[in-house]
């Protein structure tokens, strides 16, 4: 799904995203809900970026990627956590392109995205190329999602990718 954002473009850029787990649901501009088995799913693009909400008979995981005044935990190279019964894996780098390059990376994010079933992107007013993208799937019990945030001024593009999966008892 694509939609363009109704608010008020904003410059920011890639060093300001913080990375947050367990973060209540903050106003969204747009949600996409999906069932995926036996998990609930909503993506959810902020004004500032992303939140993920994944909810399973196990528990919840919530995700929020966004630039939030006076947030200490910046954007991570990459995380492993233990989620209760879950492995929580997240990874995240920021691309520099030209303009051309950038043109073209952000046309086609977004033409993945738009029609894809399980896929939600925003494109914020005063720029065509200043987006949030979504996607999720699950692949045999573990929960995936990938997004992409777009700040053309500077010719960032940050990708992320997610994993969450239960926890596998060691073998011996």
């Amino acid at each position: 799904m694509l939609t363009t954002l109704k608010t008020v473009y904003t410059d920011t850029c890639a060093a300001d995203l913080a990375w947050t787990l367990g973060r209540e649901p903050l106003p969204a501009l747009a949600t996409l809900e999906l069932e995926l088995s036996d998990a609930r799913m909503e993506l959810r693009l902020l004004g500032a970026s992303h939140q993920v909400i994944l909810e399973e008979e196990r528990g919840t995981c919530s995700e929020t990627v966004a630039c939030i005044p006076g947030s200490s935990t910046p954007l991570p190279l990459g995380v492993s956590k233990r989620l209760g019964e879950w492995e929580y894996e997240f990874a995240a780098r920021v691309e520099t392109l030209s303009r051309g390059q950038f043109a073209g990376r952000a046309q086609e994010l977004l033409a993945l995205v738009a029609d894809h079933p399980r896929g939600l992107a925003g494109v914020f007013p005063g720029s065509p190329h200043a987006f949030t993208a979504m996607l999720a799937q699950r692949h045999e019990g573990v929960v995936q999602w990938r997004t992409w945030h777009a700040y053309p001024q500077d010719g960032q593009l940050v990708a992320t990718r997610t994993r969450v999966g239960v926890r596998m008892p060691a073998v011996l």
